[in-house]
């Protein structure tokens, strides 16, 4: 695959985390910084979907979503707007063990074909881990304006690519919502 651009969907305010979700401390790095160090070894063209501050001692291009209160479908319309490369790299900022291991096997059995190419493994698709066309954002934008914005409906609307993983393999692709699966998650890694 030629070049290849990494967003970050920052997602603003977690009420269940009491912080910037991306900021959570895991192992004592905020995720974001473990998600990162995942992406560093494939490219340095990451930027951040985020309006929040918070984010400032990155040094990467942070961009606000253009269309607000739009879930991940609008960081993607934003993110797909604003890239200059046919594919994207799109993560969520919540998925610290994600390994730099994952997203190469994404982007090396990602098909110019399909729109959207994702992990599943047969009880869980993992959306906002994908490889993502540019050439979609019409079909995101329209969805958008009918207020149809969850992931899983929009990949049925697209020509797209699922690249099936074992159960064992969810593991690294979990993202976390709370407090307590913070401490399940050091808890299983102990």
């Amino acid at each position: 695959m030629e070049t290849l651009t990494v967003f970050i969907l920052c997602g603003g305010k977690s009420t269940r985390m009491q912080s910037e979700k991306g900021l959570v401390l895991f192992q004592d790095k905020p995720f974001i910084e473990h998600i990162i160090q995942a992406i560093l070894p494939i490219t340095d063209q990451i930027k951040l979907i985020t309006a929040s501050k918070e984010y400032d001692y990155l040094e990467y291009e942070k961009i606000s979503d253009l269309i607000a209160d739009k879930g991940p479908l609008g960081g993607i319309y934003t993110a797909l707007s604003h890239s200059e490369t046919e594919f994207n790299l799109i993560l969520s900022c919540d998925i610290p063990l994600i390994s730099t291991e994952l997203l190469q096997e994404l982007i090396s059995k990602h098909t110019q074909e399909a729109g959207i190419t994702v992990f599943a493994s047969e009880s869980k698709t993992h959306p906002l881990i994908g490889i993502y066309s540019k050439n979609i954002v019409p079909i995101i934008k329209e969805a958008i304006d009918s207020d149809e914005l969850k992931m899983m409906d929009l990949l049925a609307k697209l020509p797209h690519q699922i690249i099936n993983i074992e159960e064992s393999e969810n593991f690294h692709l979990t993202n976390i919502n709370s407090a307590d699966e913070l401490n399940d998650l050091n808890i299983n890694l102990t």
